[in-house]
Parts: structure tokens; sequence; C-alpha cells
């Protein structure tokens, strides 16, 4: 019997992919819990996800679909940020975009528990990682590990703008 296995990554705490065999249809689930990869194989008759499983929430085409609007941004000393996904729509995943002023910078380098990644979508960023510094473009992603002292400033000309990814501990 043939299954197909989809590596849990970045954004994504639980995945399912159905793939289709000469006898039945075979579901493979991974579901990462602290770290911990666990696997189990099921008829696709037998997969069920209860909606206690997936947070008490029901999702939808209308609230799966965020579409950036400068209006609802919420704006900083520095520019604004915009919550596509904030740390109450999930399980403490979260997605925002921020967009920086050149030559500013959203706060200091800090450090905190939480991992996160940003991912510059335009403009000149200045990363700074444990004291360490590199210039980035577009396209770049950058990766913060847990208590590592990290921070991101605009070193361009024009509005910087990137996308903040992570989880956040829920209690």
């Amino acid at each position: 019997m043939k299954t197909l296995k989809l590596i849990v990554a970045l954004f994504c705490a639980t995945s399912i992919v159905a793939c289709k065999t000469d006898k039945k249809v075979v579901v493979e689930e991974d579901i990462v819990i602290e770290q911990q990869v666990v696997s189990s194989t099921k008829t696709y008759a037998e997969l069920s996800i209860s909606e206690g499983e997936r947070g008490q929430k029901e999702y939808t085409i209308e609230n799966c679909v965020n579409t950036f609007s400068k209006e609802e941004a919420i704006p900083t000393k520095v520019g604004y940020q915009y919550w596509f996904a904030d740390k109450n729509f999930l399980d403490g995943r979260t997605l925002k975009m921020s967009a920086v002023a050149p030559g500013k910078a959203t706060h200091p380098p800090h450090k905190h528990l939480e991992d996160e990644f940003f991912f510059v979508l335009e403009g000149t960023a200045k990363f700074h990682l444990n004291g360490k510094e590199v210039i980035v473009a577009a396209n770049t992603s950058l990766y913060c590990p847990s208590y590592s002292m990290h921070g991101i400033s605009n070193a361009g000309d024009t509005e910087l703008k990137y996308l903040v990814i992570k989880k956040y501990e829920t209690k």
C-alpha cells in the first residue's frame, strides 16, 4: 500500500494528505505536538477531525481569506502593521505584515521565548542577530531562534514591508 507523507513545516501544526491506491483511499496524518511527530494511517472513512480538535472554531471561506486593507491597518510610530492572523485566530500561530519608514525600526533588538521568522516583501532591511548584522533585500527569509537577540530595521530609502510569522504560547 502506497501512502503520501507531508512534512509539517513552518506555519502548519496539522496536515492531512489523501492518496488513492488500487483498493482504497489511504490518509496519512502528521500531528506535531511539542516538536514530536505522531503519525497514523487511516482510511478516509475513519478520518474525522472534530470541532474540539480544531479549537472550537468553524473555519469557512469567509474567515479563512484575509485581504490586506490599509484602512484596517494599525498605525505605529514608524509605519503600520496588519494582522492577517492574530494569536486568537487559531492556536497562537500568527501572521503579521509590518511596514517601516526609511531609517526606522519598529523597536530595538530584543529577545523572547518564541522563535519567529521575518520575510522581506519590499525594501531593504538590516537584520540583527546576536550581535551581528546583515543587509538583505526583498524575497529573503530571516529566522530568529528562541531567546536570540534579534531585530529588523529599514536600511533603505523606501518603505520596508515584511511578514512576521510567530507562534505564541497559548494558555
